[in-house]
């Protein structure tokens, strides 16, 4: 069930105040509507929309790849980098951009984006990656990887010097994107020889280098355990700190398993190496082109989708970017992933529902909240469910994050109540958070009580997105609640 919620100064207020907003020039029709729905519950609240200056670090990424072909512009979105929460931001190299001319090296562009993010407070991490055509190398995905000493030369003279311009800077290097496409998807020795030289130019120059390696389309077990088994002959595997995946599935959570897997294979060679989802995201429309093609999404699926992603790595515990900021600007078509909807000129217009999915998912996961992993739970309802507890540094389970996982994310906006029991979970005064919109909803004690050991919830709404249920105690400083709400009007409904 839903129902419409009027949406009274007060309460407009309260679903869309934050500690800092930057402004578009057109308000999003599909956040309006998400905030005149939701469950049958009593509205109390709404998460903080901290800044990265208030949160500082986390687990959480945004991706800004692509700016070194000019596929979108960073001086149109940097305003909002801060606003959205998230602690890092994924950039590529652009070797070719950064080189034009066999041994002249122009950094400018880079620079400003460096510069830019840091002053935002967001921390980037460099992908380095693709060819160069002055040394006959491509720079597209999925283009051979290089080989030949000439050309791993002058790769490695680029490594040396943006690796000695950002080391002040920059902490973290990702070496290459999706290395198992095209022509490499069997050329084992090519990445893992690549890997190697470049990890080894990082190291004698930044020596706490973090080094993410793979950066693998998916989760291809086959072509990741040849290049660790070379890397293990080589005695390299103490290289890496971590193994970045990009997990594209139209259902998100048809990827876990492939993670799990994933976790398991890396362990078995060194169980210091970590997990990163380094890119995932949905698009906002039906493309025709890239990941997720031939179906027909929306800003309400995208927003749940984003959701469920970083939902279920925070649930795994392991690092999480989205791809990406802005819809990219590729030279056969706008991409539509953007968590901020631009224009034909690469200008903001607005702010999808899944920006402010994104705000309240790291406002609320901090890193003093703790995945408990999957609970043992009962419901009702035929559909799947997954329910991961929520704890504390302590240990104690102040909570847990649901969602339906069955299908792929809906632009239904109902809500259906369930039954529901949760072993081990024992709360004192729980609210129930949705996660899209960040709204806060009282939980009557006829909706949850204590029954031997675990807890009844009556009448619990759910559906295709994460919806938390968390002590209220345990609630984030800044939280804003109905009763602090001042009069207000709510204009033109600019979100």
């Amino acid at each position: 069930m839903s129902k419409f919620i009027c949406t009274t100064a007060a309460t407009a207020c309260l679903a869309v105040s934050a500690s800092a907003q930057t402004e578009t020039p057109h308000w999003s029709l599909t956040w309006k509507k998400l905030l005149m729905t939701g469950p049958e519950l009593e509205l109390v609240g709404s998460l903080p929309t901290r800044t990265t200056h208030e949160l500082g670090a986390s687990d959480w990424s945004i991706g800004c790849e692509t700016l070194d072909r000019d596929y979108g512009n960073f001086d149109n979105y940097k305003p909002f980098l801060s606003e959205l929460g998230v602690a890092s931001a994924r950039i590529q190299s652009g070797w070719a951009r950064c080189e034009q001319k066999k041994g002249h090296y122009d950094f400018a562009w880079l620079d400003h984006i460096v510069d830019g993010m840091l002053e935002e407070g967001v921390q980037p991490w460099i992908n380095l990656g693709y060819g160069n055509p002055v040394y006959g190398a491509e720079k597209s995905l999925g283009s051979k990887i290089f080989t030949d000493e000439p050309t791993m030369k002058a790769w490695l003279k680029f490594v040396e010097t943006i690796v000695s311009r950002y080391r002040g800077k920059v902490h973290e290097w990702e070496i290459w994107n999706e290395p198992n496409l095209g022509e490499n998807r069997t050329n084992y020795d090519a990445y893992a020889s690549l890997l190697s030289n470049t990890v080894g130019t990082i190291r004698r120059i930044q020596p706490d280098a973090v080094i993410i390696g793979m950066g693998l389309s998916r989760m291809p077990l086959g072509y990741t355990k040849h290049v660790l088994d070379l890397l293990r002959e080589r005695g390299q595997l103490g290289m890496l700190d971590y193994v970045s995946f990009h997990p594209y599935h139209e259902n998100p959570d048809d990827a876990t398993p492939g993670i799990e897997a994933l976790a398991e294979l890396i362990r078995a060679y060194n169980p210091d190496i970590r997990l990163f989802q380094g890119e995932s995201g949905c698009p906002s429309t039906l493309e025709w082109a890239h990941a997720l093609r031939y179906y027909e999404w929306s800003e309400y699926s995208q927003a749940k989708w984003v959701a469920r992603r970083m939902a279920n790595d925070w649930m795994m515990g392991i690092r999480s970017s989205i791809f990406t900021f802005v819809d990219l600007q590729y030279p056969n078509m706008q991409q539509s992933f953007g968590l901020l909807r631009t224009n034909l000129f690469k200008e903001v217009v607005y702010k999808r529902p899944s920006f402010h999915t994104v705000q309240h998912m790291v406002n609320l996961f901090r890193p003093e909240f703790r995945s408990a992993g999957r609970l043992n739970c009962e419901s009702n309802t035929p559909r799947r469910l997954t329910v991961a507890g929520i704890e504390r540094e302590d240990d104690k389970l102040i909570g847990a994050i649901v969602w339906q996982n069955d299908r792929i994310p809906s632009d239904d906006l109902t809500f259906e109540p369930i039954e529901l029991w949760i072993e081990g979970l024992a709360l004192k005064d729980p609210v129930l958070i949705e996660m899209v919109t960040g709204r806060i909803y009282a939980l009557p004690k006829y909706h949850g009580h204590s029954d031997g050991g675990r807890m009844k919830f009556t009448g619990l709404p759910v559906w295709d997105s994460p919806v938390v249920i968390l002590e209220r105690s345990a609630l984030p400083e800044g939280t804003r609640t109905t009763e602090r709400q001042a009069s207000g009007s709510t204009r033109d409904m600019r979100f």
